[in-house]
């Protein structure tokens, strides 16, 4: 491996929204590209709070028709088809990834480092960030095609009812993937004057 391929798979990461159920791969390595972000990721002072649940099909479907009810009782009737035509292409999808934060991990580092309390809500972010981005780019690498979203915190108490999930675990993002029906847009990038700099070399 070389770093050239590392940095022709991040270009290959894009939001794909044109997503379908067929998988160029088997849901189990599928999951398991997931499971070895889990165990890979860094986080710091190795907190490891990051929690993540796969859904497949009809468990997928679910998790979108709870977004489309909880959209439904705030957005007008009138002006509700956008929204719908919107989740129908999510449900459209092969299967989702939630990510979540263990708040009891991040409480319990902030009792035993109270020098930093008020840093490790920021870093736990910043590990679900990269949690989420190493599962993105290994899906992409993989053939599959993904985009983020973040429906939280109105899908959560279903979220946590349907799923059995922990009180403490908080939602912080969806991601929605599967076979790619069509590519993604072209993308435009701001100047990088501004945004990087270098000294000493």
């Amino acid at each position: 491996m070389t770093y050239q391929n590392i940095q022709q798979t991040a270009q290959t990461r894009r939001s794909v929204y044109a997503l379908n159920k067929n998988l160029p791969l088997p849901a189990s390595e599928v999951a398991g590209i997931v499971e070895h972000a889990v165990l890979h990721t860094p986080s710091s002072f190795n907190s490891q709070s990051t929690r993540v649940v796969v859904l497949f099909g009809a468990e997928h479907e679910k998790l979108w028709q709870f977004a489309e009810d909880a959209l439904r009782a705030i957005v007008p009737a009138d002006k509700f088809e956008p929204t719908r035509q919107k989740l129908d292409m999510f449900k459209a999808a092969a299967g989702s990834v939630l990510f979540f934060e263990d708040q009891e991990v991040v409480k319990g580092l902030q009792a035993q480092f109270p020098t930093y309390a008020d840093n490790f809500p920021v870093w736990a972010e910043h590990t679900n960030a990269m949690h989420q981005y190493a599962v993105w780019t290994t899906l992409a690498a993989a053939g599959i095609g993904a985009n983020l979203q973040h429906y939280n915190p109105l899908i959560d108490a279903a979220v946590a009812k349907e799923w059995d999930i922990p009180a403490s675990w908080t939602l912080r993002a969806q991601m929605v993937f599967g076979g790619i029906a069509a590519p993604a847009g072209e993308k435009t990038f701001a100047p990088l004057e501004g945004r990087f700099k270098v000294f000493g070399a």
